[in-house]
């Protein structure tokens, strides 16, 4: 009997859609789910009629797969993982290749990547984006690990990805961990990219008096625009659309405002915090998360601490697309994928990865959550440039600012006046002006820190780094 070209452990949603993609590209397939009901449950559903068969126990799981074998894992990220590397590492033979599909954390991923390459094993780091229609249809994917290792999966995630007019939608990132952290970083622009909707949506709901049918003919409108025409944008306006069956009322309106996180924000906010990348609209919209979980407390607040009167201001008219409030949207979505470049670019210097950023542009504008038209301009920008420091200096990006700004300054003026939190949009603002300010206050914090505790600074006029017995020059007289 034949061995199967491909294996998969877990049989969540992903990893169902994922093997009957693979299935559908001509690899025959094995499944290993810890629970086996489920697995004779996909066998018998989804999966039946399929060259697709099950496995009960992992050593029969590795011994139903021609060499060198080709493991993608779809379990939970963490100790989960590690569990699984465990258990089947001693039915493992030279050669043989492990895949995670999973979330997981980049630096667990640098270390399995050097434990089971010690051992003679290829592991793989892999970032896969695109959720389960995306898995079952074409995801965008982000390997990451030994050159080798790849190469031993190239035919397969080629054939798997969602493809766009210049190829298929995976690439080989880098080694070590590089994978995971390319995907983390996606994941925080998504998280930027959907408060950044959902404030602009909050506005239009309270200040422009407009009901979700109206919203989303402005999300339609926007998504026939090449810098906002996306797949979040997509479903922005179709999520406005649905309503209830019961009442007609919309469903938006009857889903409690708390957000949950799984952890992928987080991690993208403390690497930059580390490596020292500027993530203010990445940032805000991680915040945001979190005080949307304090429902009680903010209940509560309403009732205590008085609030500023909605003020009627200009966000546009509906059939030229809120004019001024695409203008803020289109810059904090700009802002949004401008961090995550930069973040990825210090990253890739820190940890040795090589990234390539027009390539990793390119695997994003199909499958994944954020692709987008402008990520088009994005491979462009660095196509031209390999070293470009910041998306914002790119002369088309630098058209978009100078046109849109005011754009910007107004709709976020306008909230603060109604006291409408815009997080997103006012740090985006914030983050502009002060990359495109070329002497910020700092100057006093250096004197402060050197005040209070010696810390030294460096002086415009003069080179060297330097201290001041402030006590003794500045004391009040």
């Amino acid at each position: 009997m034949s061995k199967a070209h491909f294996g998969l452990i877990g049989l969540g949603v992903m990893g169902e859609n994922l093997v009957l993609n693979a299935e559908r590209n001509g690899f025959s397939s094995v499944v290993f789910n810890r629970t086996y009901s489920k697995t004779q449950d996909f066998l018998q559903g989804r999966g039946a009629g399929k060259s697709i068969e099950g496995a009960k126990e992992l050593q029969d799981f590795v011994g139903k797969l021609e060499r060198p074998r080709r493991i993608l894992m779809m379990v939970k990220a963490g100790p989960a993982t590690d569990a699984v590397i465990e258990q089947i590492s001693p039915f493992l033979e030279e050669g043989d290749l492990l895949i995670d599909g999973g979330n997981s954390e980049f630096r667990d991923t640098e270390r399995r990547v050097k434990d089971l390459e010690s051992k003679s094993f290829g592991y793989i780091g892999m970032g896969v984006s695109g959720g389960s229609k995306g898995a079952l249809e074409g995801p965008s994917m982000m390997p990451g690990g030994t050159k080798s290792s790849y190469e031993a999966i190239e035919n397969l995630v080629c054939k798997m990805a969602a493809q766009v007019n210049d190829g298929p939608c995976v690439a080989y990132i880098g080694p070590g961990g590089s994978g995971h952290f390319v995907k983390t970083v996606h994941n925080g622009i998504e998280y930027a990219i959907e408060q950044i909707l959902s404030e602009a949506y909050d506005l239009m709901k309270r200040v422009g008096g407009m009901n979700g049918k109206e919203i989303a003919d402005v999300m339609a409108f926007w998504n026939n625009t090449e810098e906002l025409s996306s797949y979040l944008v997509e479903i922005t306006e179709i999520c406005l659309r649905a309503k209830d069956s019961q009442d007609g009322i919309e469903i938006v309106e009857k889903i409690m405002d708390k957000a949950g996180q799984k952890g992928t924000g987080l991690w993208t906010v403390v690497s930059a915090l580390e490596l020292g990348a500027s993530v203010p609209t990445i940032y805000a919209s991680l915040n945001a998360r979190v005080m949307s979980s304090m429902k009680n407390q903010r209940i509560t607040a309403e009732s205590i601490i008085s609030r500023s009167t909605i003020k009627p201001f200009h966000l546009g008219n509906q059939k030229d697309g809120m004019a001024p409030l695409m203008d803020a949207v289109v810059l904090a979505t700009i802002a949004s994928y401008a961090q995550g470049m930069e973040l990825m670019r210090i990253a890739s210097k820190e940890f040795n990865y090589n990234l390539n950023m027009p390539s990793i542009a390119q695997i994003w504008k199909g499958g994944c959550i954020i692709r987008s038209e402008l990520l088009q301009r994005i491979q462009d920008a660095y196509s031209l440039n390999k070293e470009l420091p910041n998306l914002l200096i790119d002369p088309w990006f630098v058209e978009q600012i100078e046109r849109r700004i005011s754009g910007l300054e107004k709709i976020v003026a306008g909230a603060v006046q109604s006291g409408i939190p815009v997080p997103c949009l006012s740090s985006t603002l914030d983050y502009i002006n002060s990359y495109r300010t070329s002497r910020l206050p700092q100057n006093l914090v250096q004197a402060m820190r050197d005040c209070f505790g010696s810390h030294t600074y460096e002086r415009i006029d003069k080179v060297g780094t330097f201290h001041t017995n402030w006590l003794e020059i500045g004391e009040k007289k």
